[in-house]
């Protein structure tokens, strides 16, 4: 039965995180992934003949298992298991970098026995079976992966995190490389100076869905091995990577004086760095790499990469680089390299990024993309200020979906878009000296919601301001002669013609509205129709990025083009649905199939259960609505009661109140104090009949304690009963939704999973949408009301009344203001 993909991340990397003590997760990170790498390839291919990776005898998963608990488990991971297969695979320098019998990192004799068994049992999990996935970035390993490095990069602080480039910026440079669009039946190579992890490099494999020739250089031993691991755990194991050189000093990729070149080239190189002279004299570079540019400035290398790249790039090659957003502006002999990159036409486009994306640094960061092909006729730069798109993650910034589609979709069309993108004419550029910060060109600062002086002196709203809304009057043309008239004082402005009370009201019960809302409910169900029958006829074996890849891009392409609705936030809610919820529940269906619709999953510590694939109250609502509206009833007169005796808590518990007799010590009434403090009532009332005459009383009676007490217990145990109750229905509900499960059919979990589940989720947050839009129009409204709704001289009468009063008061008291 296959666990979900979360709940088994998520369970790895605190098993994980646990184990590693005082280690830096920069330093942890290694054991781990060498573990995780020894586990897939000996899945993957041990016991196999011509395999691609092979597995010594003696040197399996299976065999480090039997290390466990040895007190020189350390020694023979390093000997008998890594050593082995490196050296048969020609990974020597590569797996075998980290030391599994380091006391300093491990810690000495038992604690590093009881670390590494530890480690070994996370990866025994039956669930990280790799024996059966491609590692293609929709599997178990792609995803587990991608999930540790991630982690391990927050984790890893400010100088240790560049080993790793965030996923969502990885894909962005895959993508509007274009990549994909290259029918050539030659085979295609890709390049990354800097690659670090490798992370760059396959998403570029990734995107280009064919054959590819992989190359990278890392400057750090460990980090190389991480890449080189990387690339065979995605089946990419004959790419290139080459360690323990700088790039800029020392290129491994070279043709006698010439540098190799490549169809593409991709890199997220340390920003600004102080020593890329280090090994090397710019001046008598052989590789002529900056020649017809310039040296870049000694202390800072960011062009020494990007010009390494333009020199890497075949004629008619295309690169796309990370860099800091100085790059665009700073001066000196940055500038002069600036110019001549612009002039040979060799920058295709920039994007501006949100700052705190990277794992290494905070600043700002933009995407610089290059292409050689036909650049003496290029004509301009086309331009995106993306920096405002993102989510807050952590103490990072992070993109969403709706960012990544967003940039690649107007990137690759060139499509501009008000404040933000657009084409920038070399002529624009010449007139700014060559500058390229992006803010010159584009825009993307929020309008100033100004304050009209005259609308405080005389009143009346601005048409300014209702104008500004001109979105809004296009799709409801009548609504705004339904809340506005012409001002008597002046065309210029206008008042309200309902109260401000009722602007929400208004705009929601309009015809217009009501109409536009169904012309939205009907496009979503007209989506709807049309992908119940693929969700339908997802089977084992499927691959759950292909379902959400078509699934996604049809609601968007349904939506595009909707006024006032953003096809992108549309899209956004079910990609975060599908992140939190809807992946899990497809992974479980590819795996085991529609009977895991049948399964429940047992909480033995809470006491608790719930469906696999349906929540319980899915169950409920479809099949026991009666009893659950019956439970519901009696949660009313439940709260009904609850509400009295809240009543009379606060009227009676006061010093003389007839419960402040019967309260503990938490000052809240008891029932044993009560029908204690009724029992002494009692008897006091039966000994004062039998001694006096009662006297007479005269007009309407107080109620007295004892009634009170008897009146406040006899809710107490109306609440006591009406609990019982209550909890013996949900006992018996949850017992027959239970008995439910095994009786559905194929049919009805389909029905249940995409219908009541999945598709009027989504659907909801559609129709949430829809009321935020509303909602920021009538705030808009209500707030523009508000604010000339008294004026100036009002103000000042106002005022001059209450200082009027003020004054009088301070002189019966014998005091003069002056």
């Amino acid at each position: 039965m296959a666990i979900k993909k979360s709940e088994l991340y998520s369970t790895i990397w605190a098993s994980c995180d646990k184990l590693r003590g005082g280690m830096d997760a920069s330093q942890y990170k290694d054991y781990v992934l060498v573990l995780l790498f020894i586990k897939y390839v000996s899945d993957k291919y041990a016991g196999k003949k011509n395999a691609v990776i092979t597995i010594p005898p003696g040197a399996s998963f299976e065999d480090m298992v039997k290390l466990k608990g040895r007190k020189d488990i350390g020694d023979k991971i390093n000997k008998k298991i890594i050593k082995p297969i490196a050296e048969e695979n020609g990974l020597s320098g590569i797996i075998d970098v980290t030391d599994f019998n380091d006391e300093e990192k491990l810690g000495k004799s038992d604690e590093m026995v009881d670390k590494l068994s530890g480690l070994i049992s996370i990866f025994q999990n039956p669930n990280l079976d790799f024996s059966k996935n491609r590692a293609d970035g929709d599997d178990i390993l792609g995803d587990a992966y991608e999930y540790l490095m991630r982690h391990f990069a927050t984790e890893s602080g400010k100088s240790k995190g560049q080993f790793y480039t965030p996923a969502e910026v990885s894909r962005i440079l895959a993508k509007i490389l274009g990549i994909n669009e290259n029918n050539s039946t030659r085979q295609t190579s890709a390049y990354d100076p800097t690659c670090g992890s490798g992370s760059l490099l396959l998403k570029i494999a990734d995107e280009a869905g064919k054959d590819i020739s992989l190359f990278g250089q890392e400057k750090d031993v460990a980090t190389a091995g991480i890449a080189k691991m990387n690339m065979i755990l995605h089946n990419n194991p004959t790419a290139d990577i080459r360690k323990g050189q700088s790039t800029l000093s020392h290129p491994l990729f070279t043709s006698g004086n010439n540098l190799k070149q490549f169809d593409y080239a991709v890199s997220n190189p340390p920003f600004s760095s102080k020593n890329w002279m280090d090994g090397f004299n710019p001046s008598d570079d052989i590789y002529q790499r900056f020649t017809g540019y310039g040296i870049p400035p000694t202390k800072n290398g960011d062009y020494a990469f990007l010009l390494h790249i333009i020199k890497s790039l075949k004629s008619n090659g295309k690169g796309a680089v990370i860099l800091p957003h100085g790059v665009l502006f700073r001066g000196g002999s940055e500038a002069m390299i600036r110019k001549a990159l612009v002039e040979k036409g060799y920058i295709k486009g920039i994007i501006g990024l949100p700052a705190n994306l990277f794992y290494g640094t905070g600043i700002p960061a933009c995407i610089i993309m290059m292409d050689k092909e036909n650049a003496e006729g290029r004509k301009g730069i086309f331009m995106i200020d993306a920096s405002k798109g993102f989510v807050k993650d952590g103490n990072k910034n992070r993109l969403r979906e709706q960012d990544i589609h967003k940039i690649v979709d107007v990137f690759n069309k060139q499509t501009p878009v008000y404040g933000y993108s657009r084409m920038i004419p070399l002529a624009e550029i010449r007139k700014n000296e060559f500058n390229l910060n992006i803010p010159r060109y584009i825009d993307s600062q929020e309008t100033e919601d100004i304050q009209d002086i005259e609308a405080h002196l005389l009143g009346g709203i601005p048409n300014f301001d209702i104008d500004a809304l001109q979105l809004y009057w296009d799709v409801y043309p009548s609504l705004r002669k339904e809340l506005f008239k012409t001002s008597k004082r002046s065309n210029k402005y206008s008042e309200l013609k309902v109260e401000a009370k009722h602007i929400r009201v208004t705009i929601f019960g309009h015809p217009e509205f009501t109409g536009y809302a169904n012309g939205i409910n009907n496009l979503f169900n007209r989506w709807k129709q049309k992908s119940i029958p693929s969700l339908t006829a997802i089977k084992i074996g499927d691959k759950p990025k292909k379902i959400i890849h078509e699934l996604s891009e049809d609601l968007l392409a349904t939506f595009s083009g909707k006024k006032l609705l953003d096809n992108y936030d549309i899209y956004q809610h079910l990609m975060t649905y599908w992140a939190d919820v809807m992946q899990d529940d497809v992974y479980i269906l590819v795996t085991d199939g529609w009977k895991a619709g049948n399964g429940v999953e047992n909480d033995k510590k809470k006491k608790t259960w719930e469906g696999r694939l349906m929540p319980k109250n899915i169950i409920i609502n479809e099949y026991f609505s009666n009893d659950k509206k019956a439970i519901e009833e009696l949660e009313l007169q439940r709260d009904e009661v609850a509400r009295k005796i809240e009543e009379m808590d606060e009227e009676h518990t006061g010093e003389d109140g007839a419960l402040s007799e019967v309260l503990n010590d938490k000052g809240k009434p008891t029932k044993a104090l009560i029908q204690k403090r009724i029992k002494t009532l009692e008897k006091e009332e039966n000994t004062l009949l039998v001694a006096d005459e009662p006297e007479p009383v005269y007009g309407e009676p107080e109620e007295d304690e004892l009634n009170i007490l008897i009146n406040y217990l006899s809710l107490l145990e109306q609440e006591s009963a009406l609990n019982k109750s209550i909890k013996t229905a949900e006992t018996a509900l949850d017992k027959r939704a239970l008995i439910q499960y095994p009786k559905l059919k194929e049919a009805d979990i389909k029905h249940l999973v995409i219908e009541q589940k999945w598709m009027n989720t989504v659907q909801l947050e559609v129709q949430n949408e829809m009321d935020r839009i509303s909602h920021r129009l009538a705030e808009r409204i209500k707030e523009l009301a508000e604010r000339y709704e008294t004026t100036l001289p009002q103000l000042s009468y106002e005022t001059d009344e209450l200082t009027h009063k003020v004054n009088a008061h301070l002189k019966k008291m014998g005091f003069v203001w002056k």
